[in-house]
């Protein structure tokens, strides 16, 4: 993607199904589980690089033993940050104790982050600034090892506001007005109560205390408690939980906005945010990773005991068509065959741009994330190729030479890597002016490949601001002094705002929406705006599930050609010489290639749940009156 929408957050959970000796006698070290969770995050890096942060539990201590380890980091190289720090510790341990190298028990009782239930996230930060207090996973103390809970998610909550009041309805006092603060809160406020009653009931039972807190852990319905818990959330989320005594959670959302998979064996139990990097990480098949279905959890208790649970009622599936369009690793089977269908579906639209000349036309992409469209984009390339072969043959019937059928033949897909980003290239320079020109050079071309008689085809996955385009891109391939320009993106317009967990929250930021204004002012019906802006105004005061998204509305003058010329006119100034041409997948085509993804907010303004209309709408109130906040 050429503009930085940067990345959403990932998972990982590794819950180890055998004593630690078991780990040491088969894989040669105790610390199996630390080992795998490092791998698990590093192939889940591609979701956050602003901070990470690991947690593990050890089962079965004795009480003043240390049994719950933390560490976060938001250095620059998040992840590689904290496992210095943990091999730090373990070889200061080694150093100072080398009889502890072959004695797994003293390597569990006196070394932090050995344990058998672990949990890593890899963050980027949609909410708040980007200190280490904000790294996942958070942790809730207490001296009753059951109402421990650390908690990590990849989620944003639409509603953190009500959330928030219904703490303070309950008696609480949350430190901070955050959705990460607010949810695991609410969990805990709920595992505490859970606790009691249990203890109640054991000591009814007779149990003297230490009796009870085996018994509390043994009969804790963690279902249950998250059912309470999840009863008012609306956002899209994966929520990862750890209890101190050593139950697990992961629950995904009802709708199956954000992704989960898992994998169990007698082993091992372990849940991630991508499926490759269980595969990879584990060794396993495609069809031996499952995915946690919408409004379920999958629940680890202490014992090993493995359930899948039906939390929350599903709602109609509307899972996230951005990870397979973007964010995802391309490696996961599914996801890059789709990938590859959405660069064919959108071909026969490029080939009407080019007037079927596919000779005198070269095919490129915006490295790294389009590569895979680019492929299935080839494809549909070859078969138009075949085709006209195959009728220039047939129009020559029996005149057809050797040397005839050797030139038709010959012709072939150009197809060069034109685009080429310095990653080492940073922008050290904050006026506007100076900045630009150095922005402009984000981007290296490849010379003399493109001839002045050529279109130049290139394809992004998708388009949101604009912003590299305008002031790199299009600059850069301008100067190989093609004919004609033909930017196309993978995805459909990026209309409308996200608020379940990436970070594109403001309309004005987005180029449709700037588009679609534009061509108000051209027709002179700019007056929409404000009404659009009264009717959002009106729509405050309603409830979330009679709200309706107005800004809409901006847009259903103009058909998907309009806009796209109209942005096609933003990125491009008078520096350009080559016309330029943008190229839009449709929203059908989206799903044809991605047809269990059908998540499309962005794109048509459907958002799955009744918190996304009223945040659209506030988004518009906060684009309208100039206000920079976000909307949710």
């Amino acid at each position: 993607m050429s503009d930085a929408l940067k990345h959403e957050c990932g998972i990982a959970v590794v819950r180890l199904l055998k004593p630690l000796e078991y780990y040491k006698e088969k894989y040669g070290t105790a610390f199996y589980g630390v080992n795998k969770m490092y791998l698990m995050m590093e192939k889940q890096h591609n979701r956050g690089q602003d901070g990470a942060g690991f947690a593990s539990i050890k089962l079965d201590v004795n009480p003043g033993e240390r049994y719950i380890s933390r560490v976060r980091s938001n250095a620059a190289q998040p992840i590689q940050d904290i496992f210095a720090q943990i091999n730090e510790r373990i070889n200061l341990e080694f150093e100072t104790h080398p009889e502890y190298k072959n004695d797994v028990t003293a390597q569990k009782k006196n070394i932090p982050y050995i344990g058998e239930l672990l949990l890593g996230h890899v963050r980027y930060g949609t909410f708040g600034i980007n200190s280490v207090e904000n790294v996942h996973p958070f942790l809730r103390q207490n001296n009753w090892m059951h109402r421990n809970l650390i908690i990590a998610g990849n989620f944003n909550m639409t509603n953190t506001t009500e959330l928030f009041d219904n703490l303070i309805k309950l008696g609480m006092h949350p430190k901070e007005k955050a959705d990460t603060v607010t949810v695991m809160e609410k969990i805990g406020h709920f595992l505490d109560d859970a606790v009691r009653k249990l203890y109640k009931k054991a000591k009814s039972k007779g149990m003297t205390k230490i009796e009870a807190s085996p018994y509390i852990a043994q009969n804790l319905n963690v279902a249950k408690i998250l059912r309470k818990s999840a009863k008012l959330w609306d956002g899209g989320y994966v929520m990862a939980g750890l209890l101190g005594h050593g139950d697990s959670f992961v629950l995904r959302d009802p709708a199956g906005i954000r992704p989960a998979y898992y994998y169990k064996d007698d082993e091992v139990v372990v849940i991630a945010s991508e499926r490759p990097a269980i595969q990879t990480v584990f060794n396993v098949p495609f069809e031996k990773v499952n995915e946690i279905e919408p409004g379920q959890a999958i629940i680890i208790k202490k014992d090993g005991n493995f359930s899948a649970s039906q939390i929350l009622e599903p709602l109609e599936r509307k899972s996230c068509s951005f990870e397979r369009i973007y964010f995802s690793r391309g490696s996961d089977a599914k996801i890059y065959q789709e990938r590859k269908e959405l660069g064919r579906l959108v071909m026969p639209k490029v080939l009407k741009e080019i007037e079927y000349d596919t000779e005198n036309t070269v095919f490129s992409f915006i490295p790294n994330t389009a590569e895979t469209s680019f492929y299935g984009m080839l494809d549909a390339a070859q078969n138009e190729l075949n085709k006209q072969k195959n009728e220039a043959i047939l129009k020559e019937e029996g005149n057809l030479t050797t040397a005839k059928l050797e030139e038709i033949q010959a012709l072939k897909i150009r197809t060069e890597k034109i685009a080429i980003k310095d990653v080492k290239l940073r922008t050290f320079i904050t006026d506007d002016s100076s900045r630009d020109d150095l922005v402009a050079h984000v981007y290296d071309v490849t010379y003399g490949v493109v001839k002045p008689s050529d279109n130049l085809v290139i394809i992004d996955d998708s388009i949101v601001r604009g912003t590299t385009l305008k002031k790199s891109i299009l600059k850069m391939l301008d100067r190989l002094n093609p004919k004609q320009i033909v930017v196309v993106s993978s995805a459909p317009q990026i209309r409308y705002p996200d608020c379940y967990g990436i970070d594109m929250a403001r309309l004005e930021h987005l180029v449709a929406f700037n588009a679609a204004l534009e061509l108000h002012k051209d027709r002179g019906t700019y007056d929409i705006v404000e009404e659009i802006y009264h009717k959002c105004k009106e729509q405050q005061k309603l409830k979330d599930n009679e709200v309706v998204n107005h800004v809409k509305e901006l847009y259903a003058s103009f058909t998907d050609e309009e806009i796209s010329d109209k942005i096609a006119e933003i990125i491009s100034d008078t520096t350009i010489k080559a016309k330029v041409k943008l190229i839009f997948q449709s929203v059908a085509d989206l799903h044809k290639a991605c047809p269990k993804n059908l998540g499309d907010w962005y794109f048509t303004g459907e958002y799955p749940t009744p918190g996304g209309n009223r945040v659209v709408n506030k988004a518009y109130i906060n684009f309208y009156e100039g206000n920079p906040e976000r909307a949710y």
